[in-house]
């Protein structure tokens, strides 16, 4: 059976081993972990996913910000990491979060999307594109290709120059 439950209720060293065997103990060193540094996860859109009783996937979103060289502040929200567990990958599980949190952000998103993920993915499954992200920097290395975004809940994307941070 597969259950879908806020983040908040798995204990966080769970969460971490996961994230440790779906992206590697040197995840830390992303560009995504400098712009989220010291932030705790939005709750009312970061999840879990259990089967059979056991943690196999999770989503976390944090609240950032888009600083534009001429002062605006642009509140957005950054969807990652989605993590599945390595033998579980490819199942659809992290579909299925993926679809959880933007039907939750629809009504519950204080700002629009971002992300650093596939386009090709993100895009065809999720509305994702770097449309508006062109003029978008970040605190790290990263392809510009990948910094994708979405409007949601009303909220759009600023398309001007400036740098991605921690609210």
């Amino acid at each position: 059976m597969v259950e879908l439950l806020p983040l908040s209720e798995i204990e966080p060293q769970a969460v971490e081993q996961l994230l440790d065997a779906a992206f590697g103990a040197d995840r830390f060193a992303r560009t995504a972990y400098r712009i989220r540094e010291g932030l705790a996860a939005l709750p009312a859109l970061s999840f879990a996913l259990r089967e059979g009783g056991a943690l196999v996937g999770t989503i976390q979103c944090w609240p950032v910000m888009h600083r534009a060289a001429g002062g605006t502040a642009t509140p957005l929200v950054m969807v990652g990491p989605v993590a599945v567990r390595p033998d579980l990958q490819r199942g659809g599980h992290g579909r299925t979060l993926m679809a959880h949190m933007l039907a939750a952000a629809e009504t519950g998103a204080d700002g629009a999307l971002m992300m650093i993920g596939d386009p090709e993915y993100y895009g065809r499954f999720f509305g994702f594109t770097a449309d508006a992200t062109a003029a978008w920097d970040l605190p790290g290395p990263f392809e510009k290709r990948r910094l994708l975004a979405r409007a949601v809940n009303g909220h759009g994307l600023p398309t001007d120059a400036g740098m991605i941070g921690p609210r």
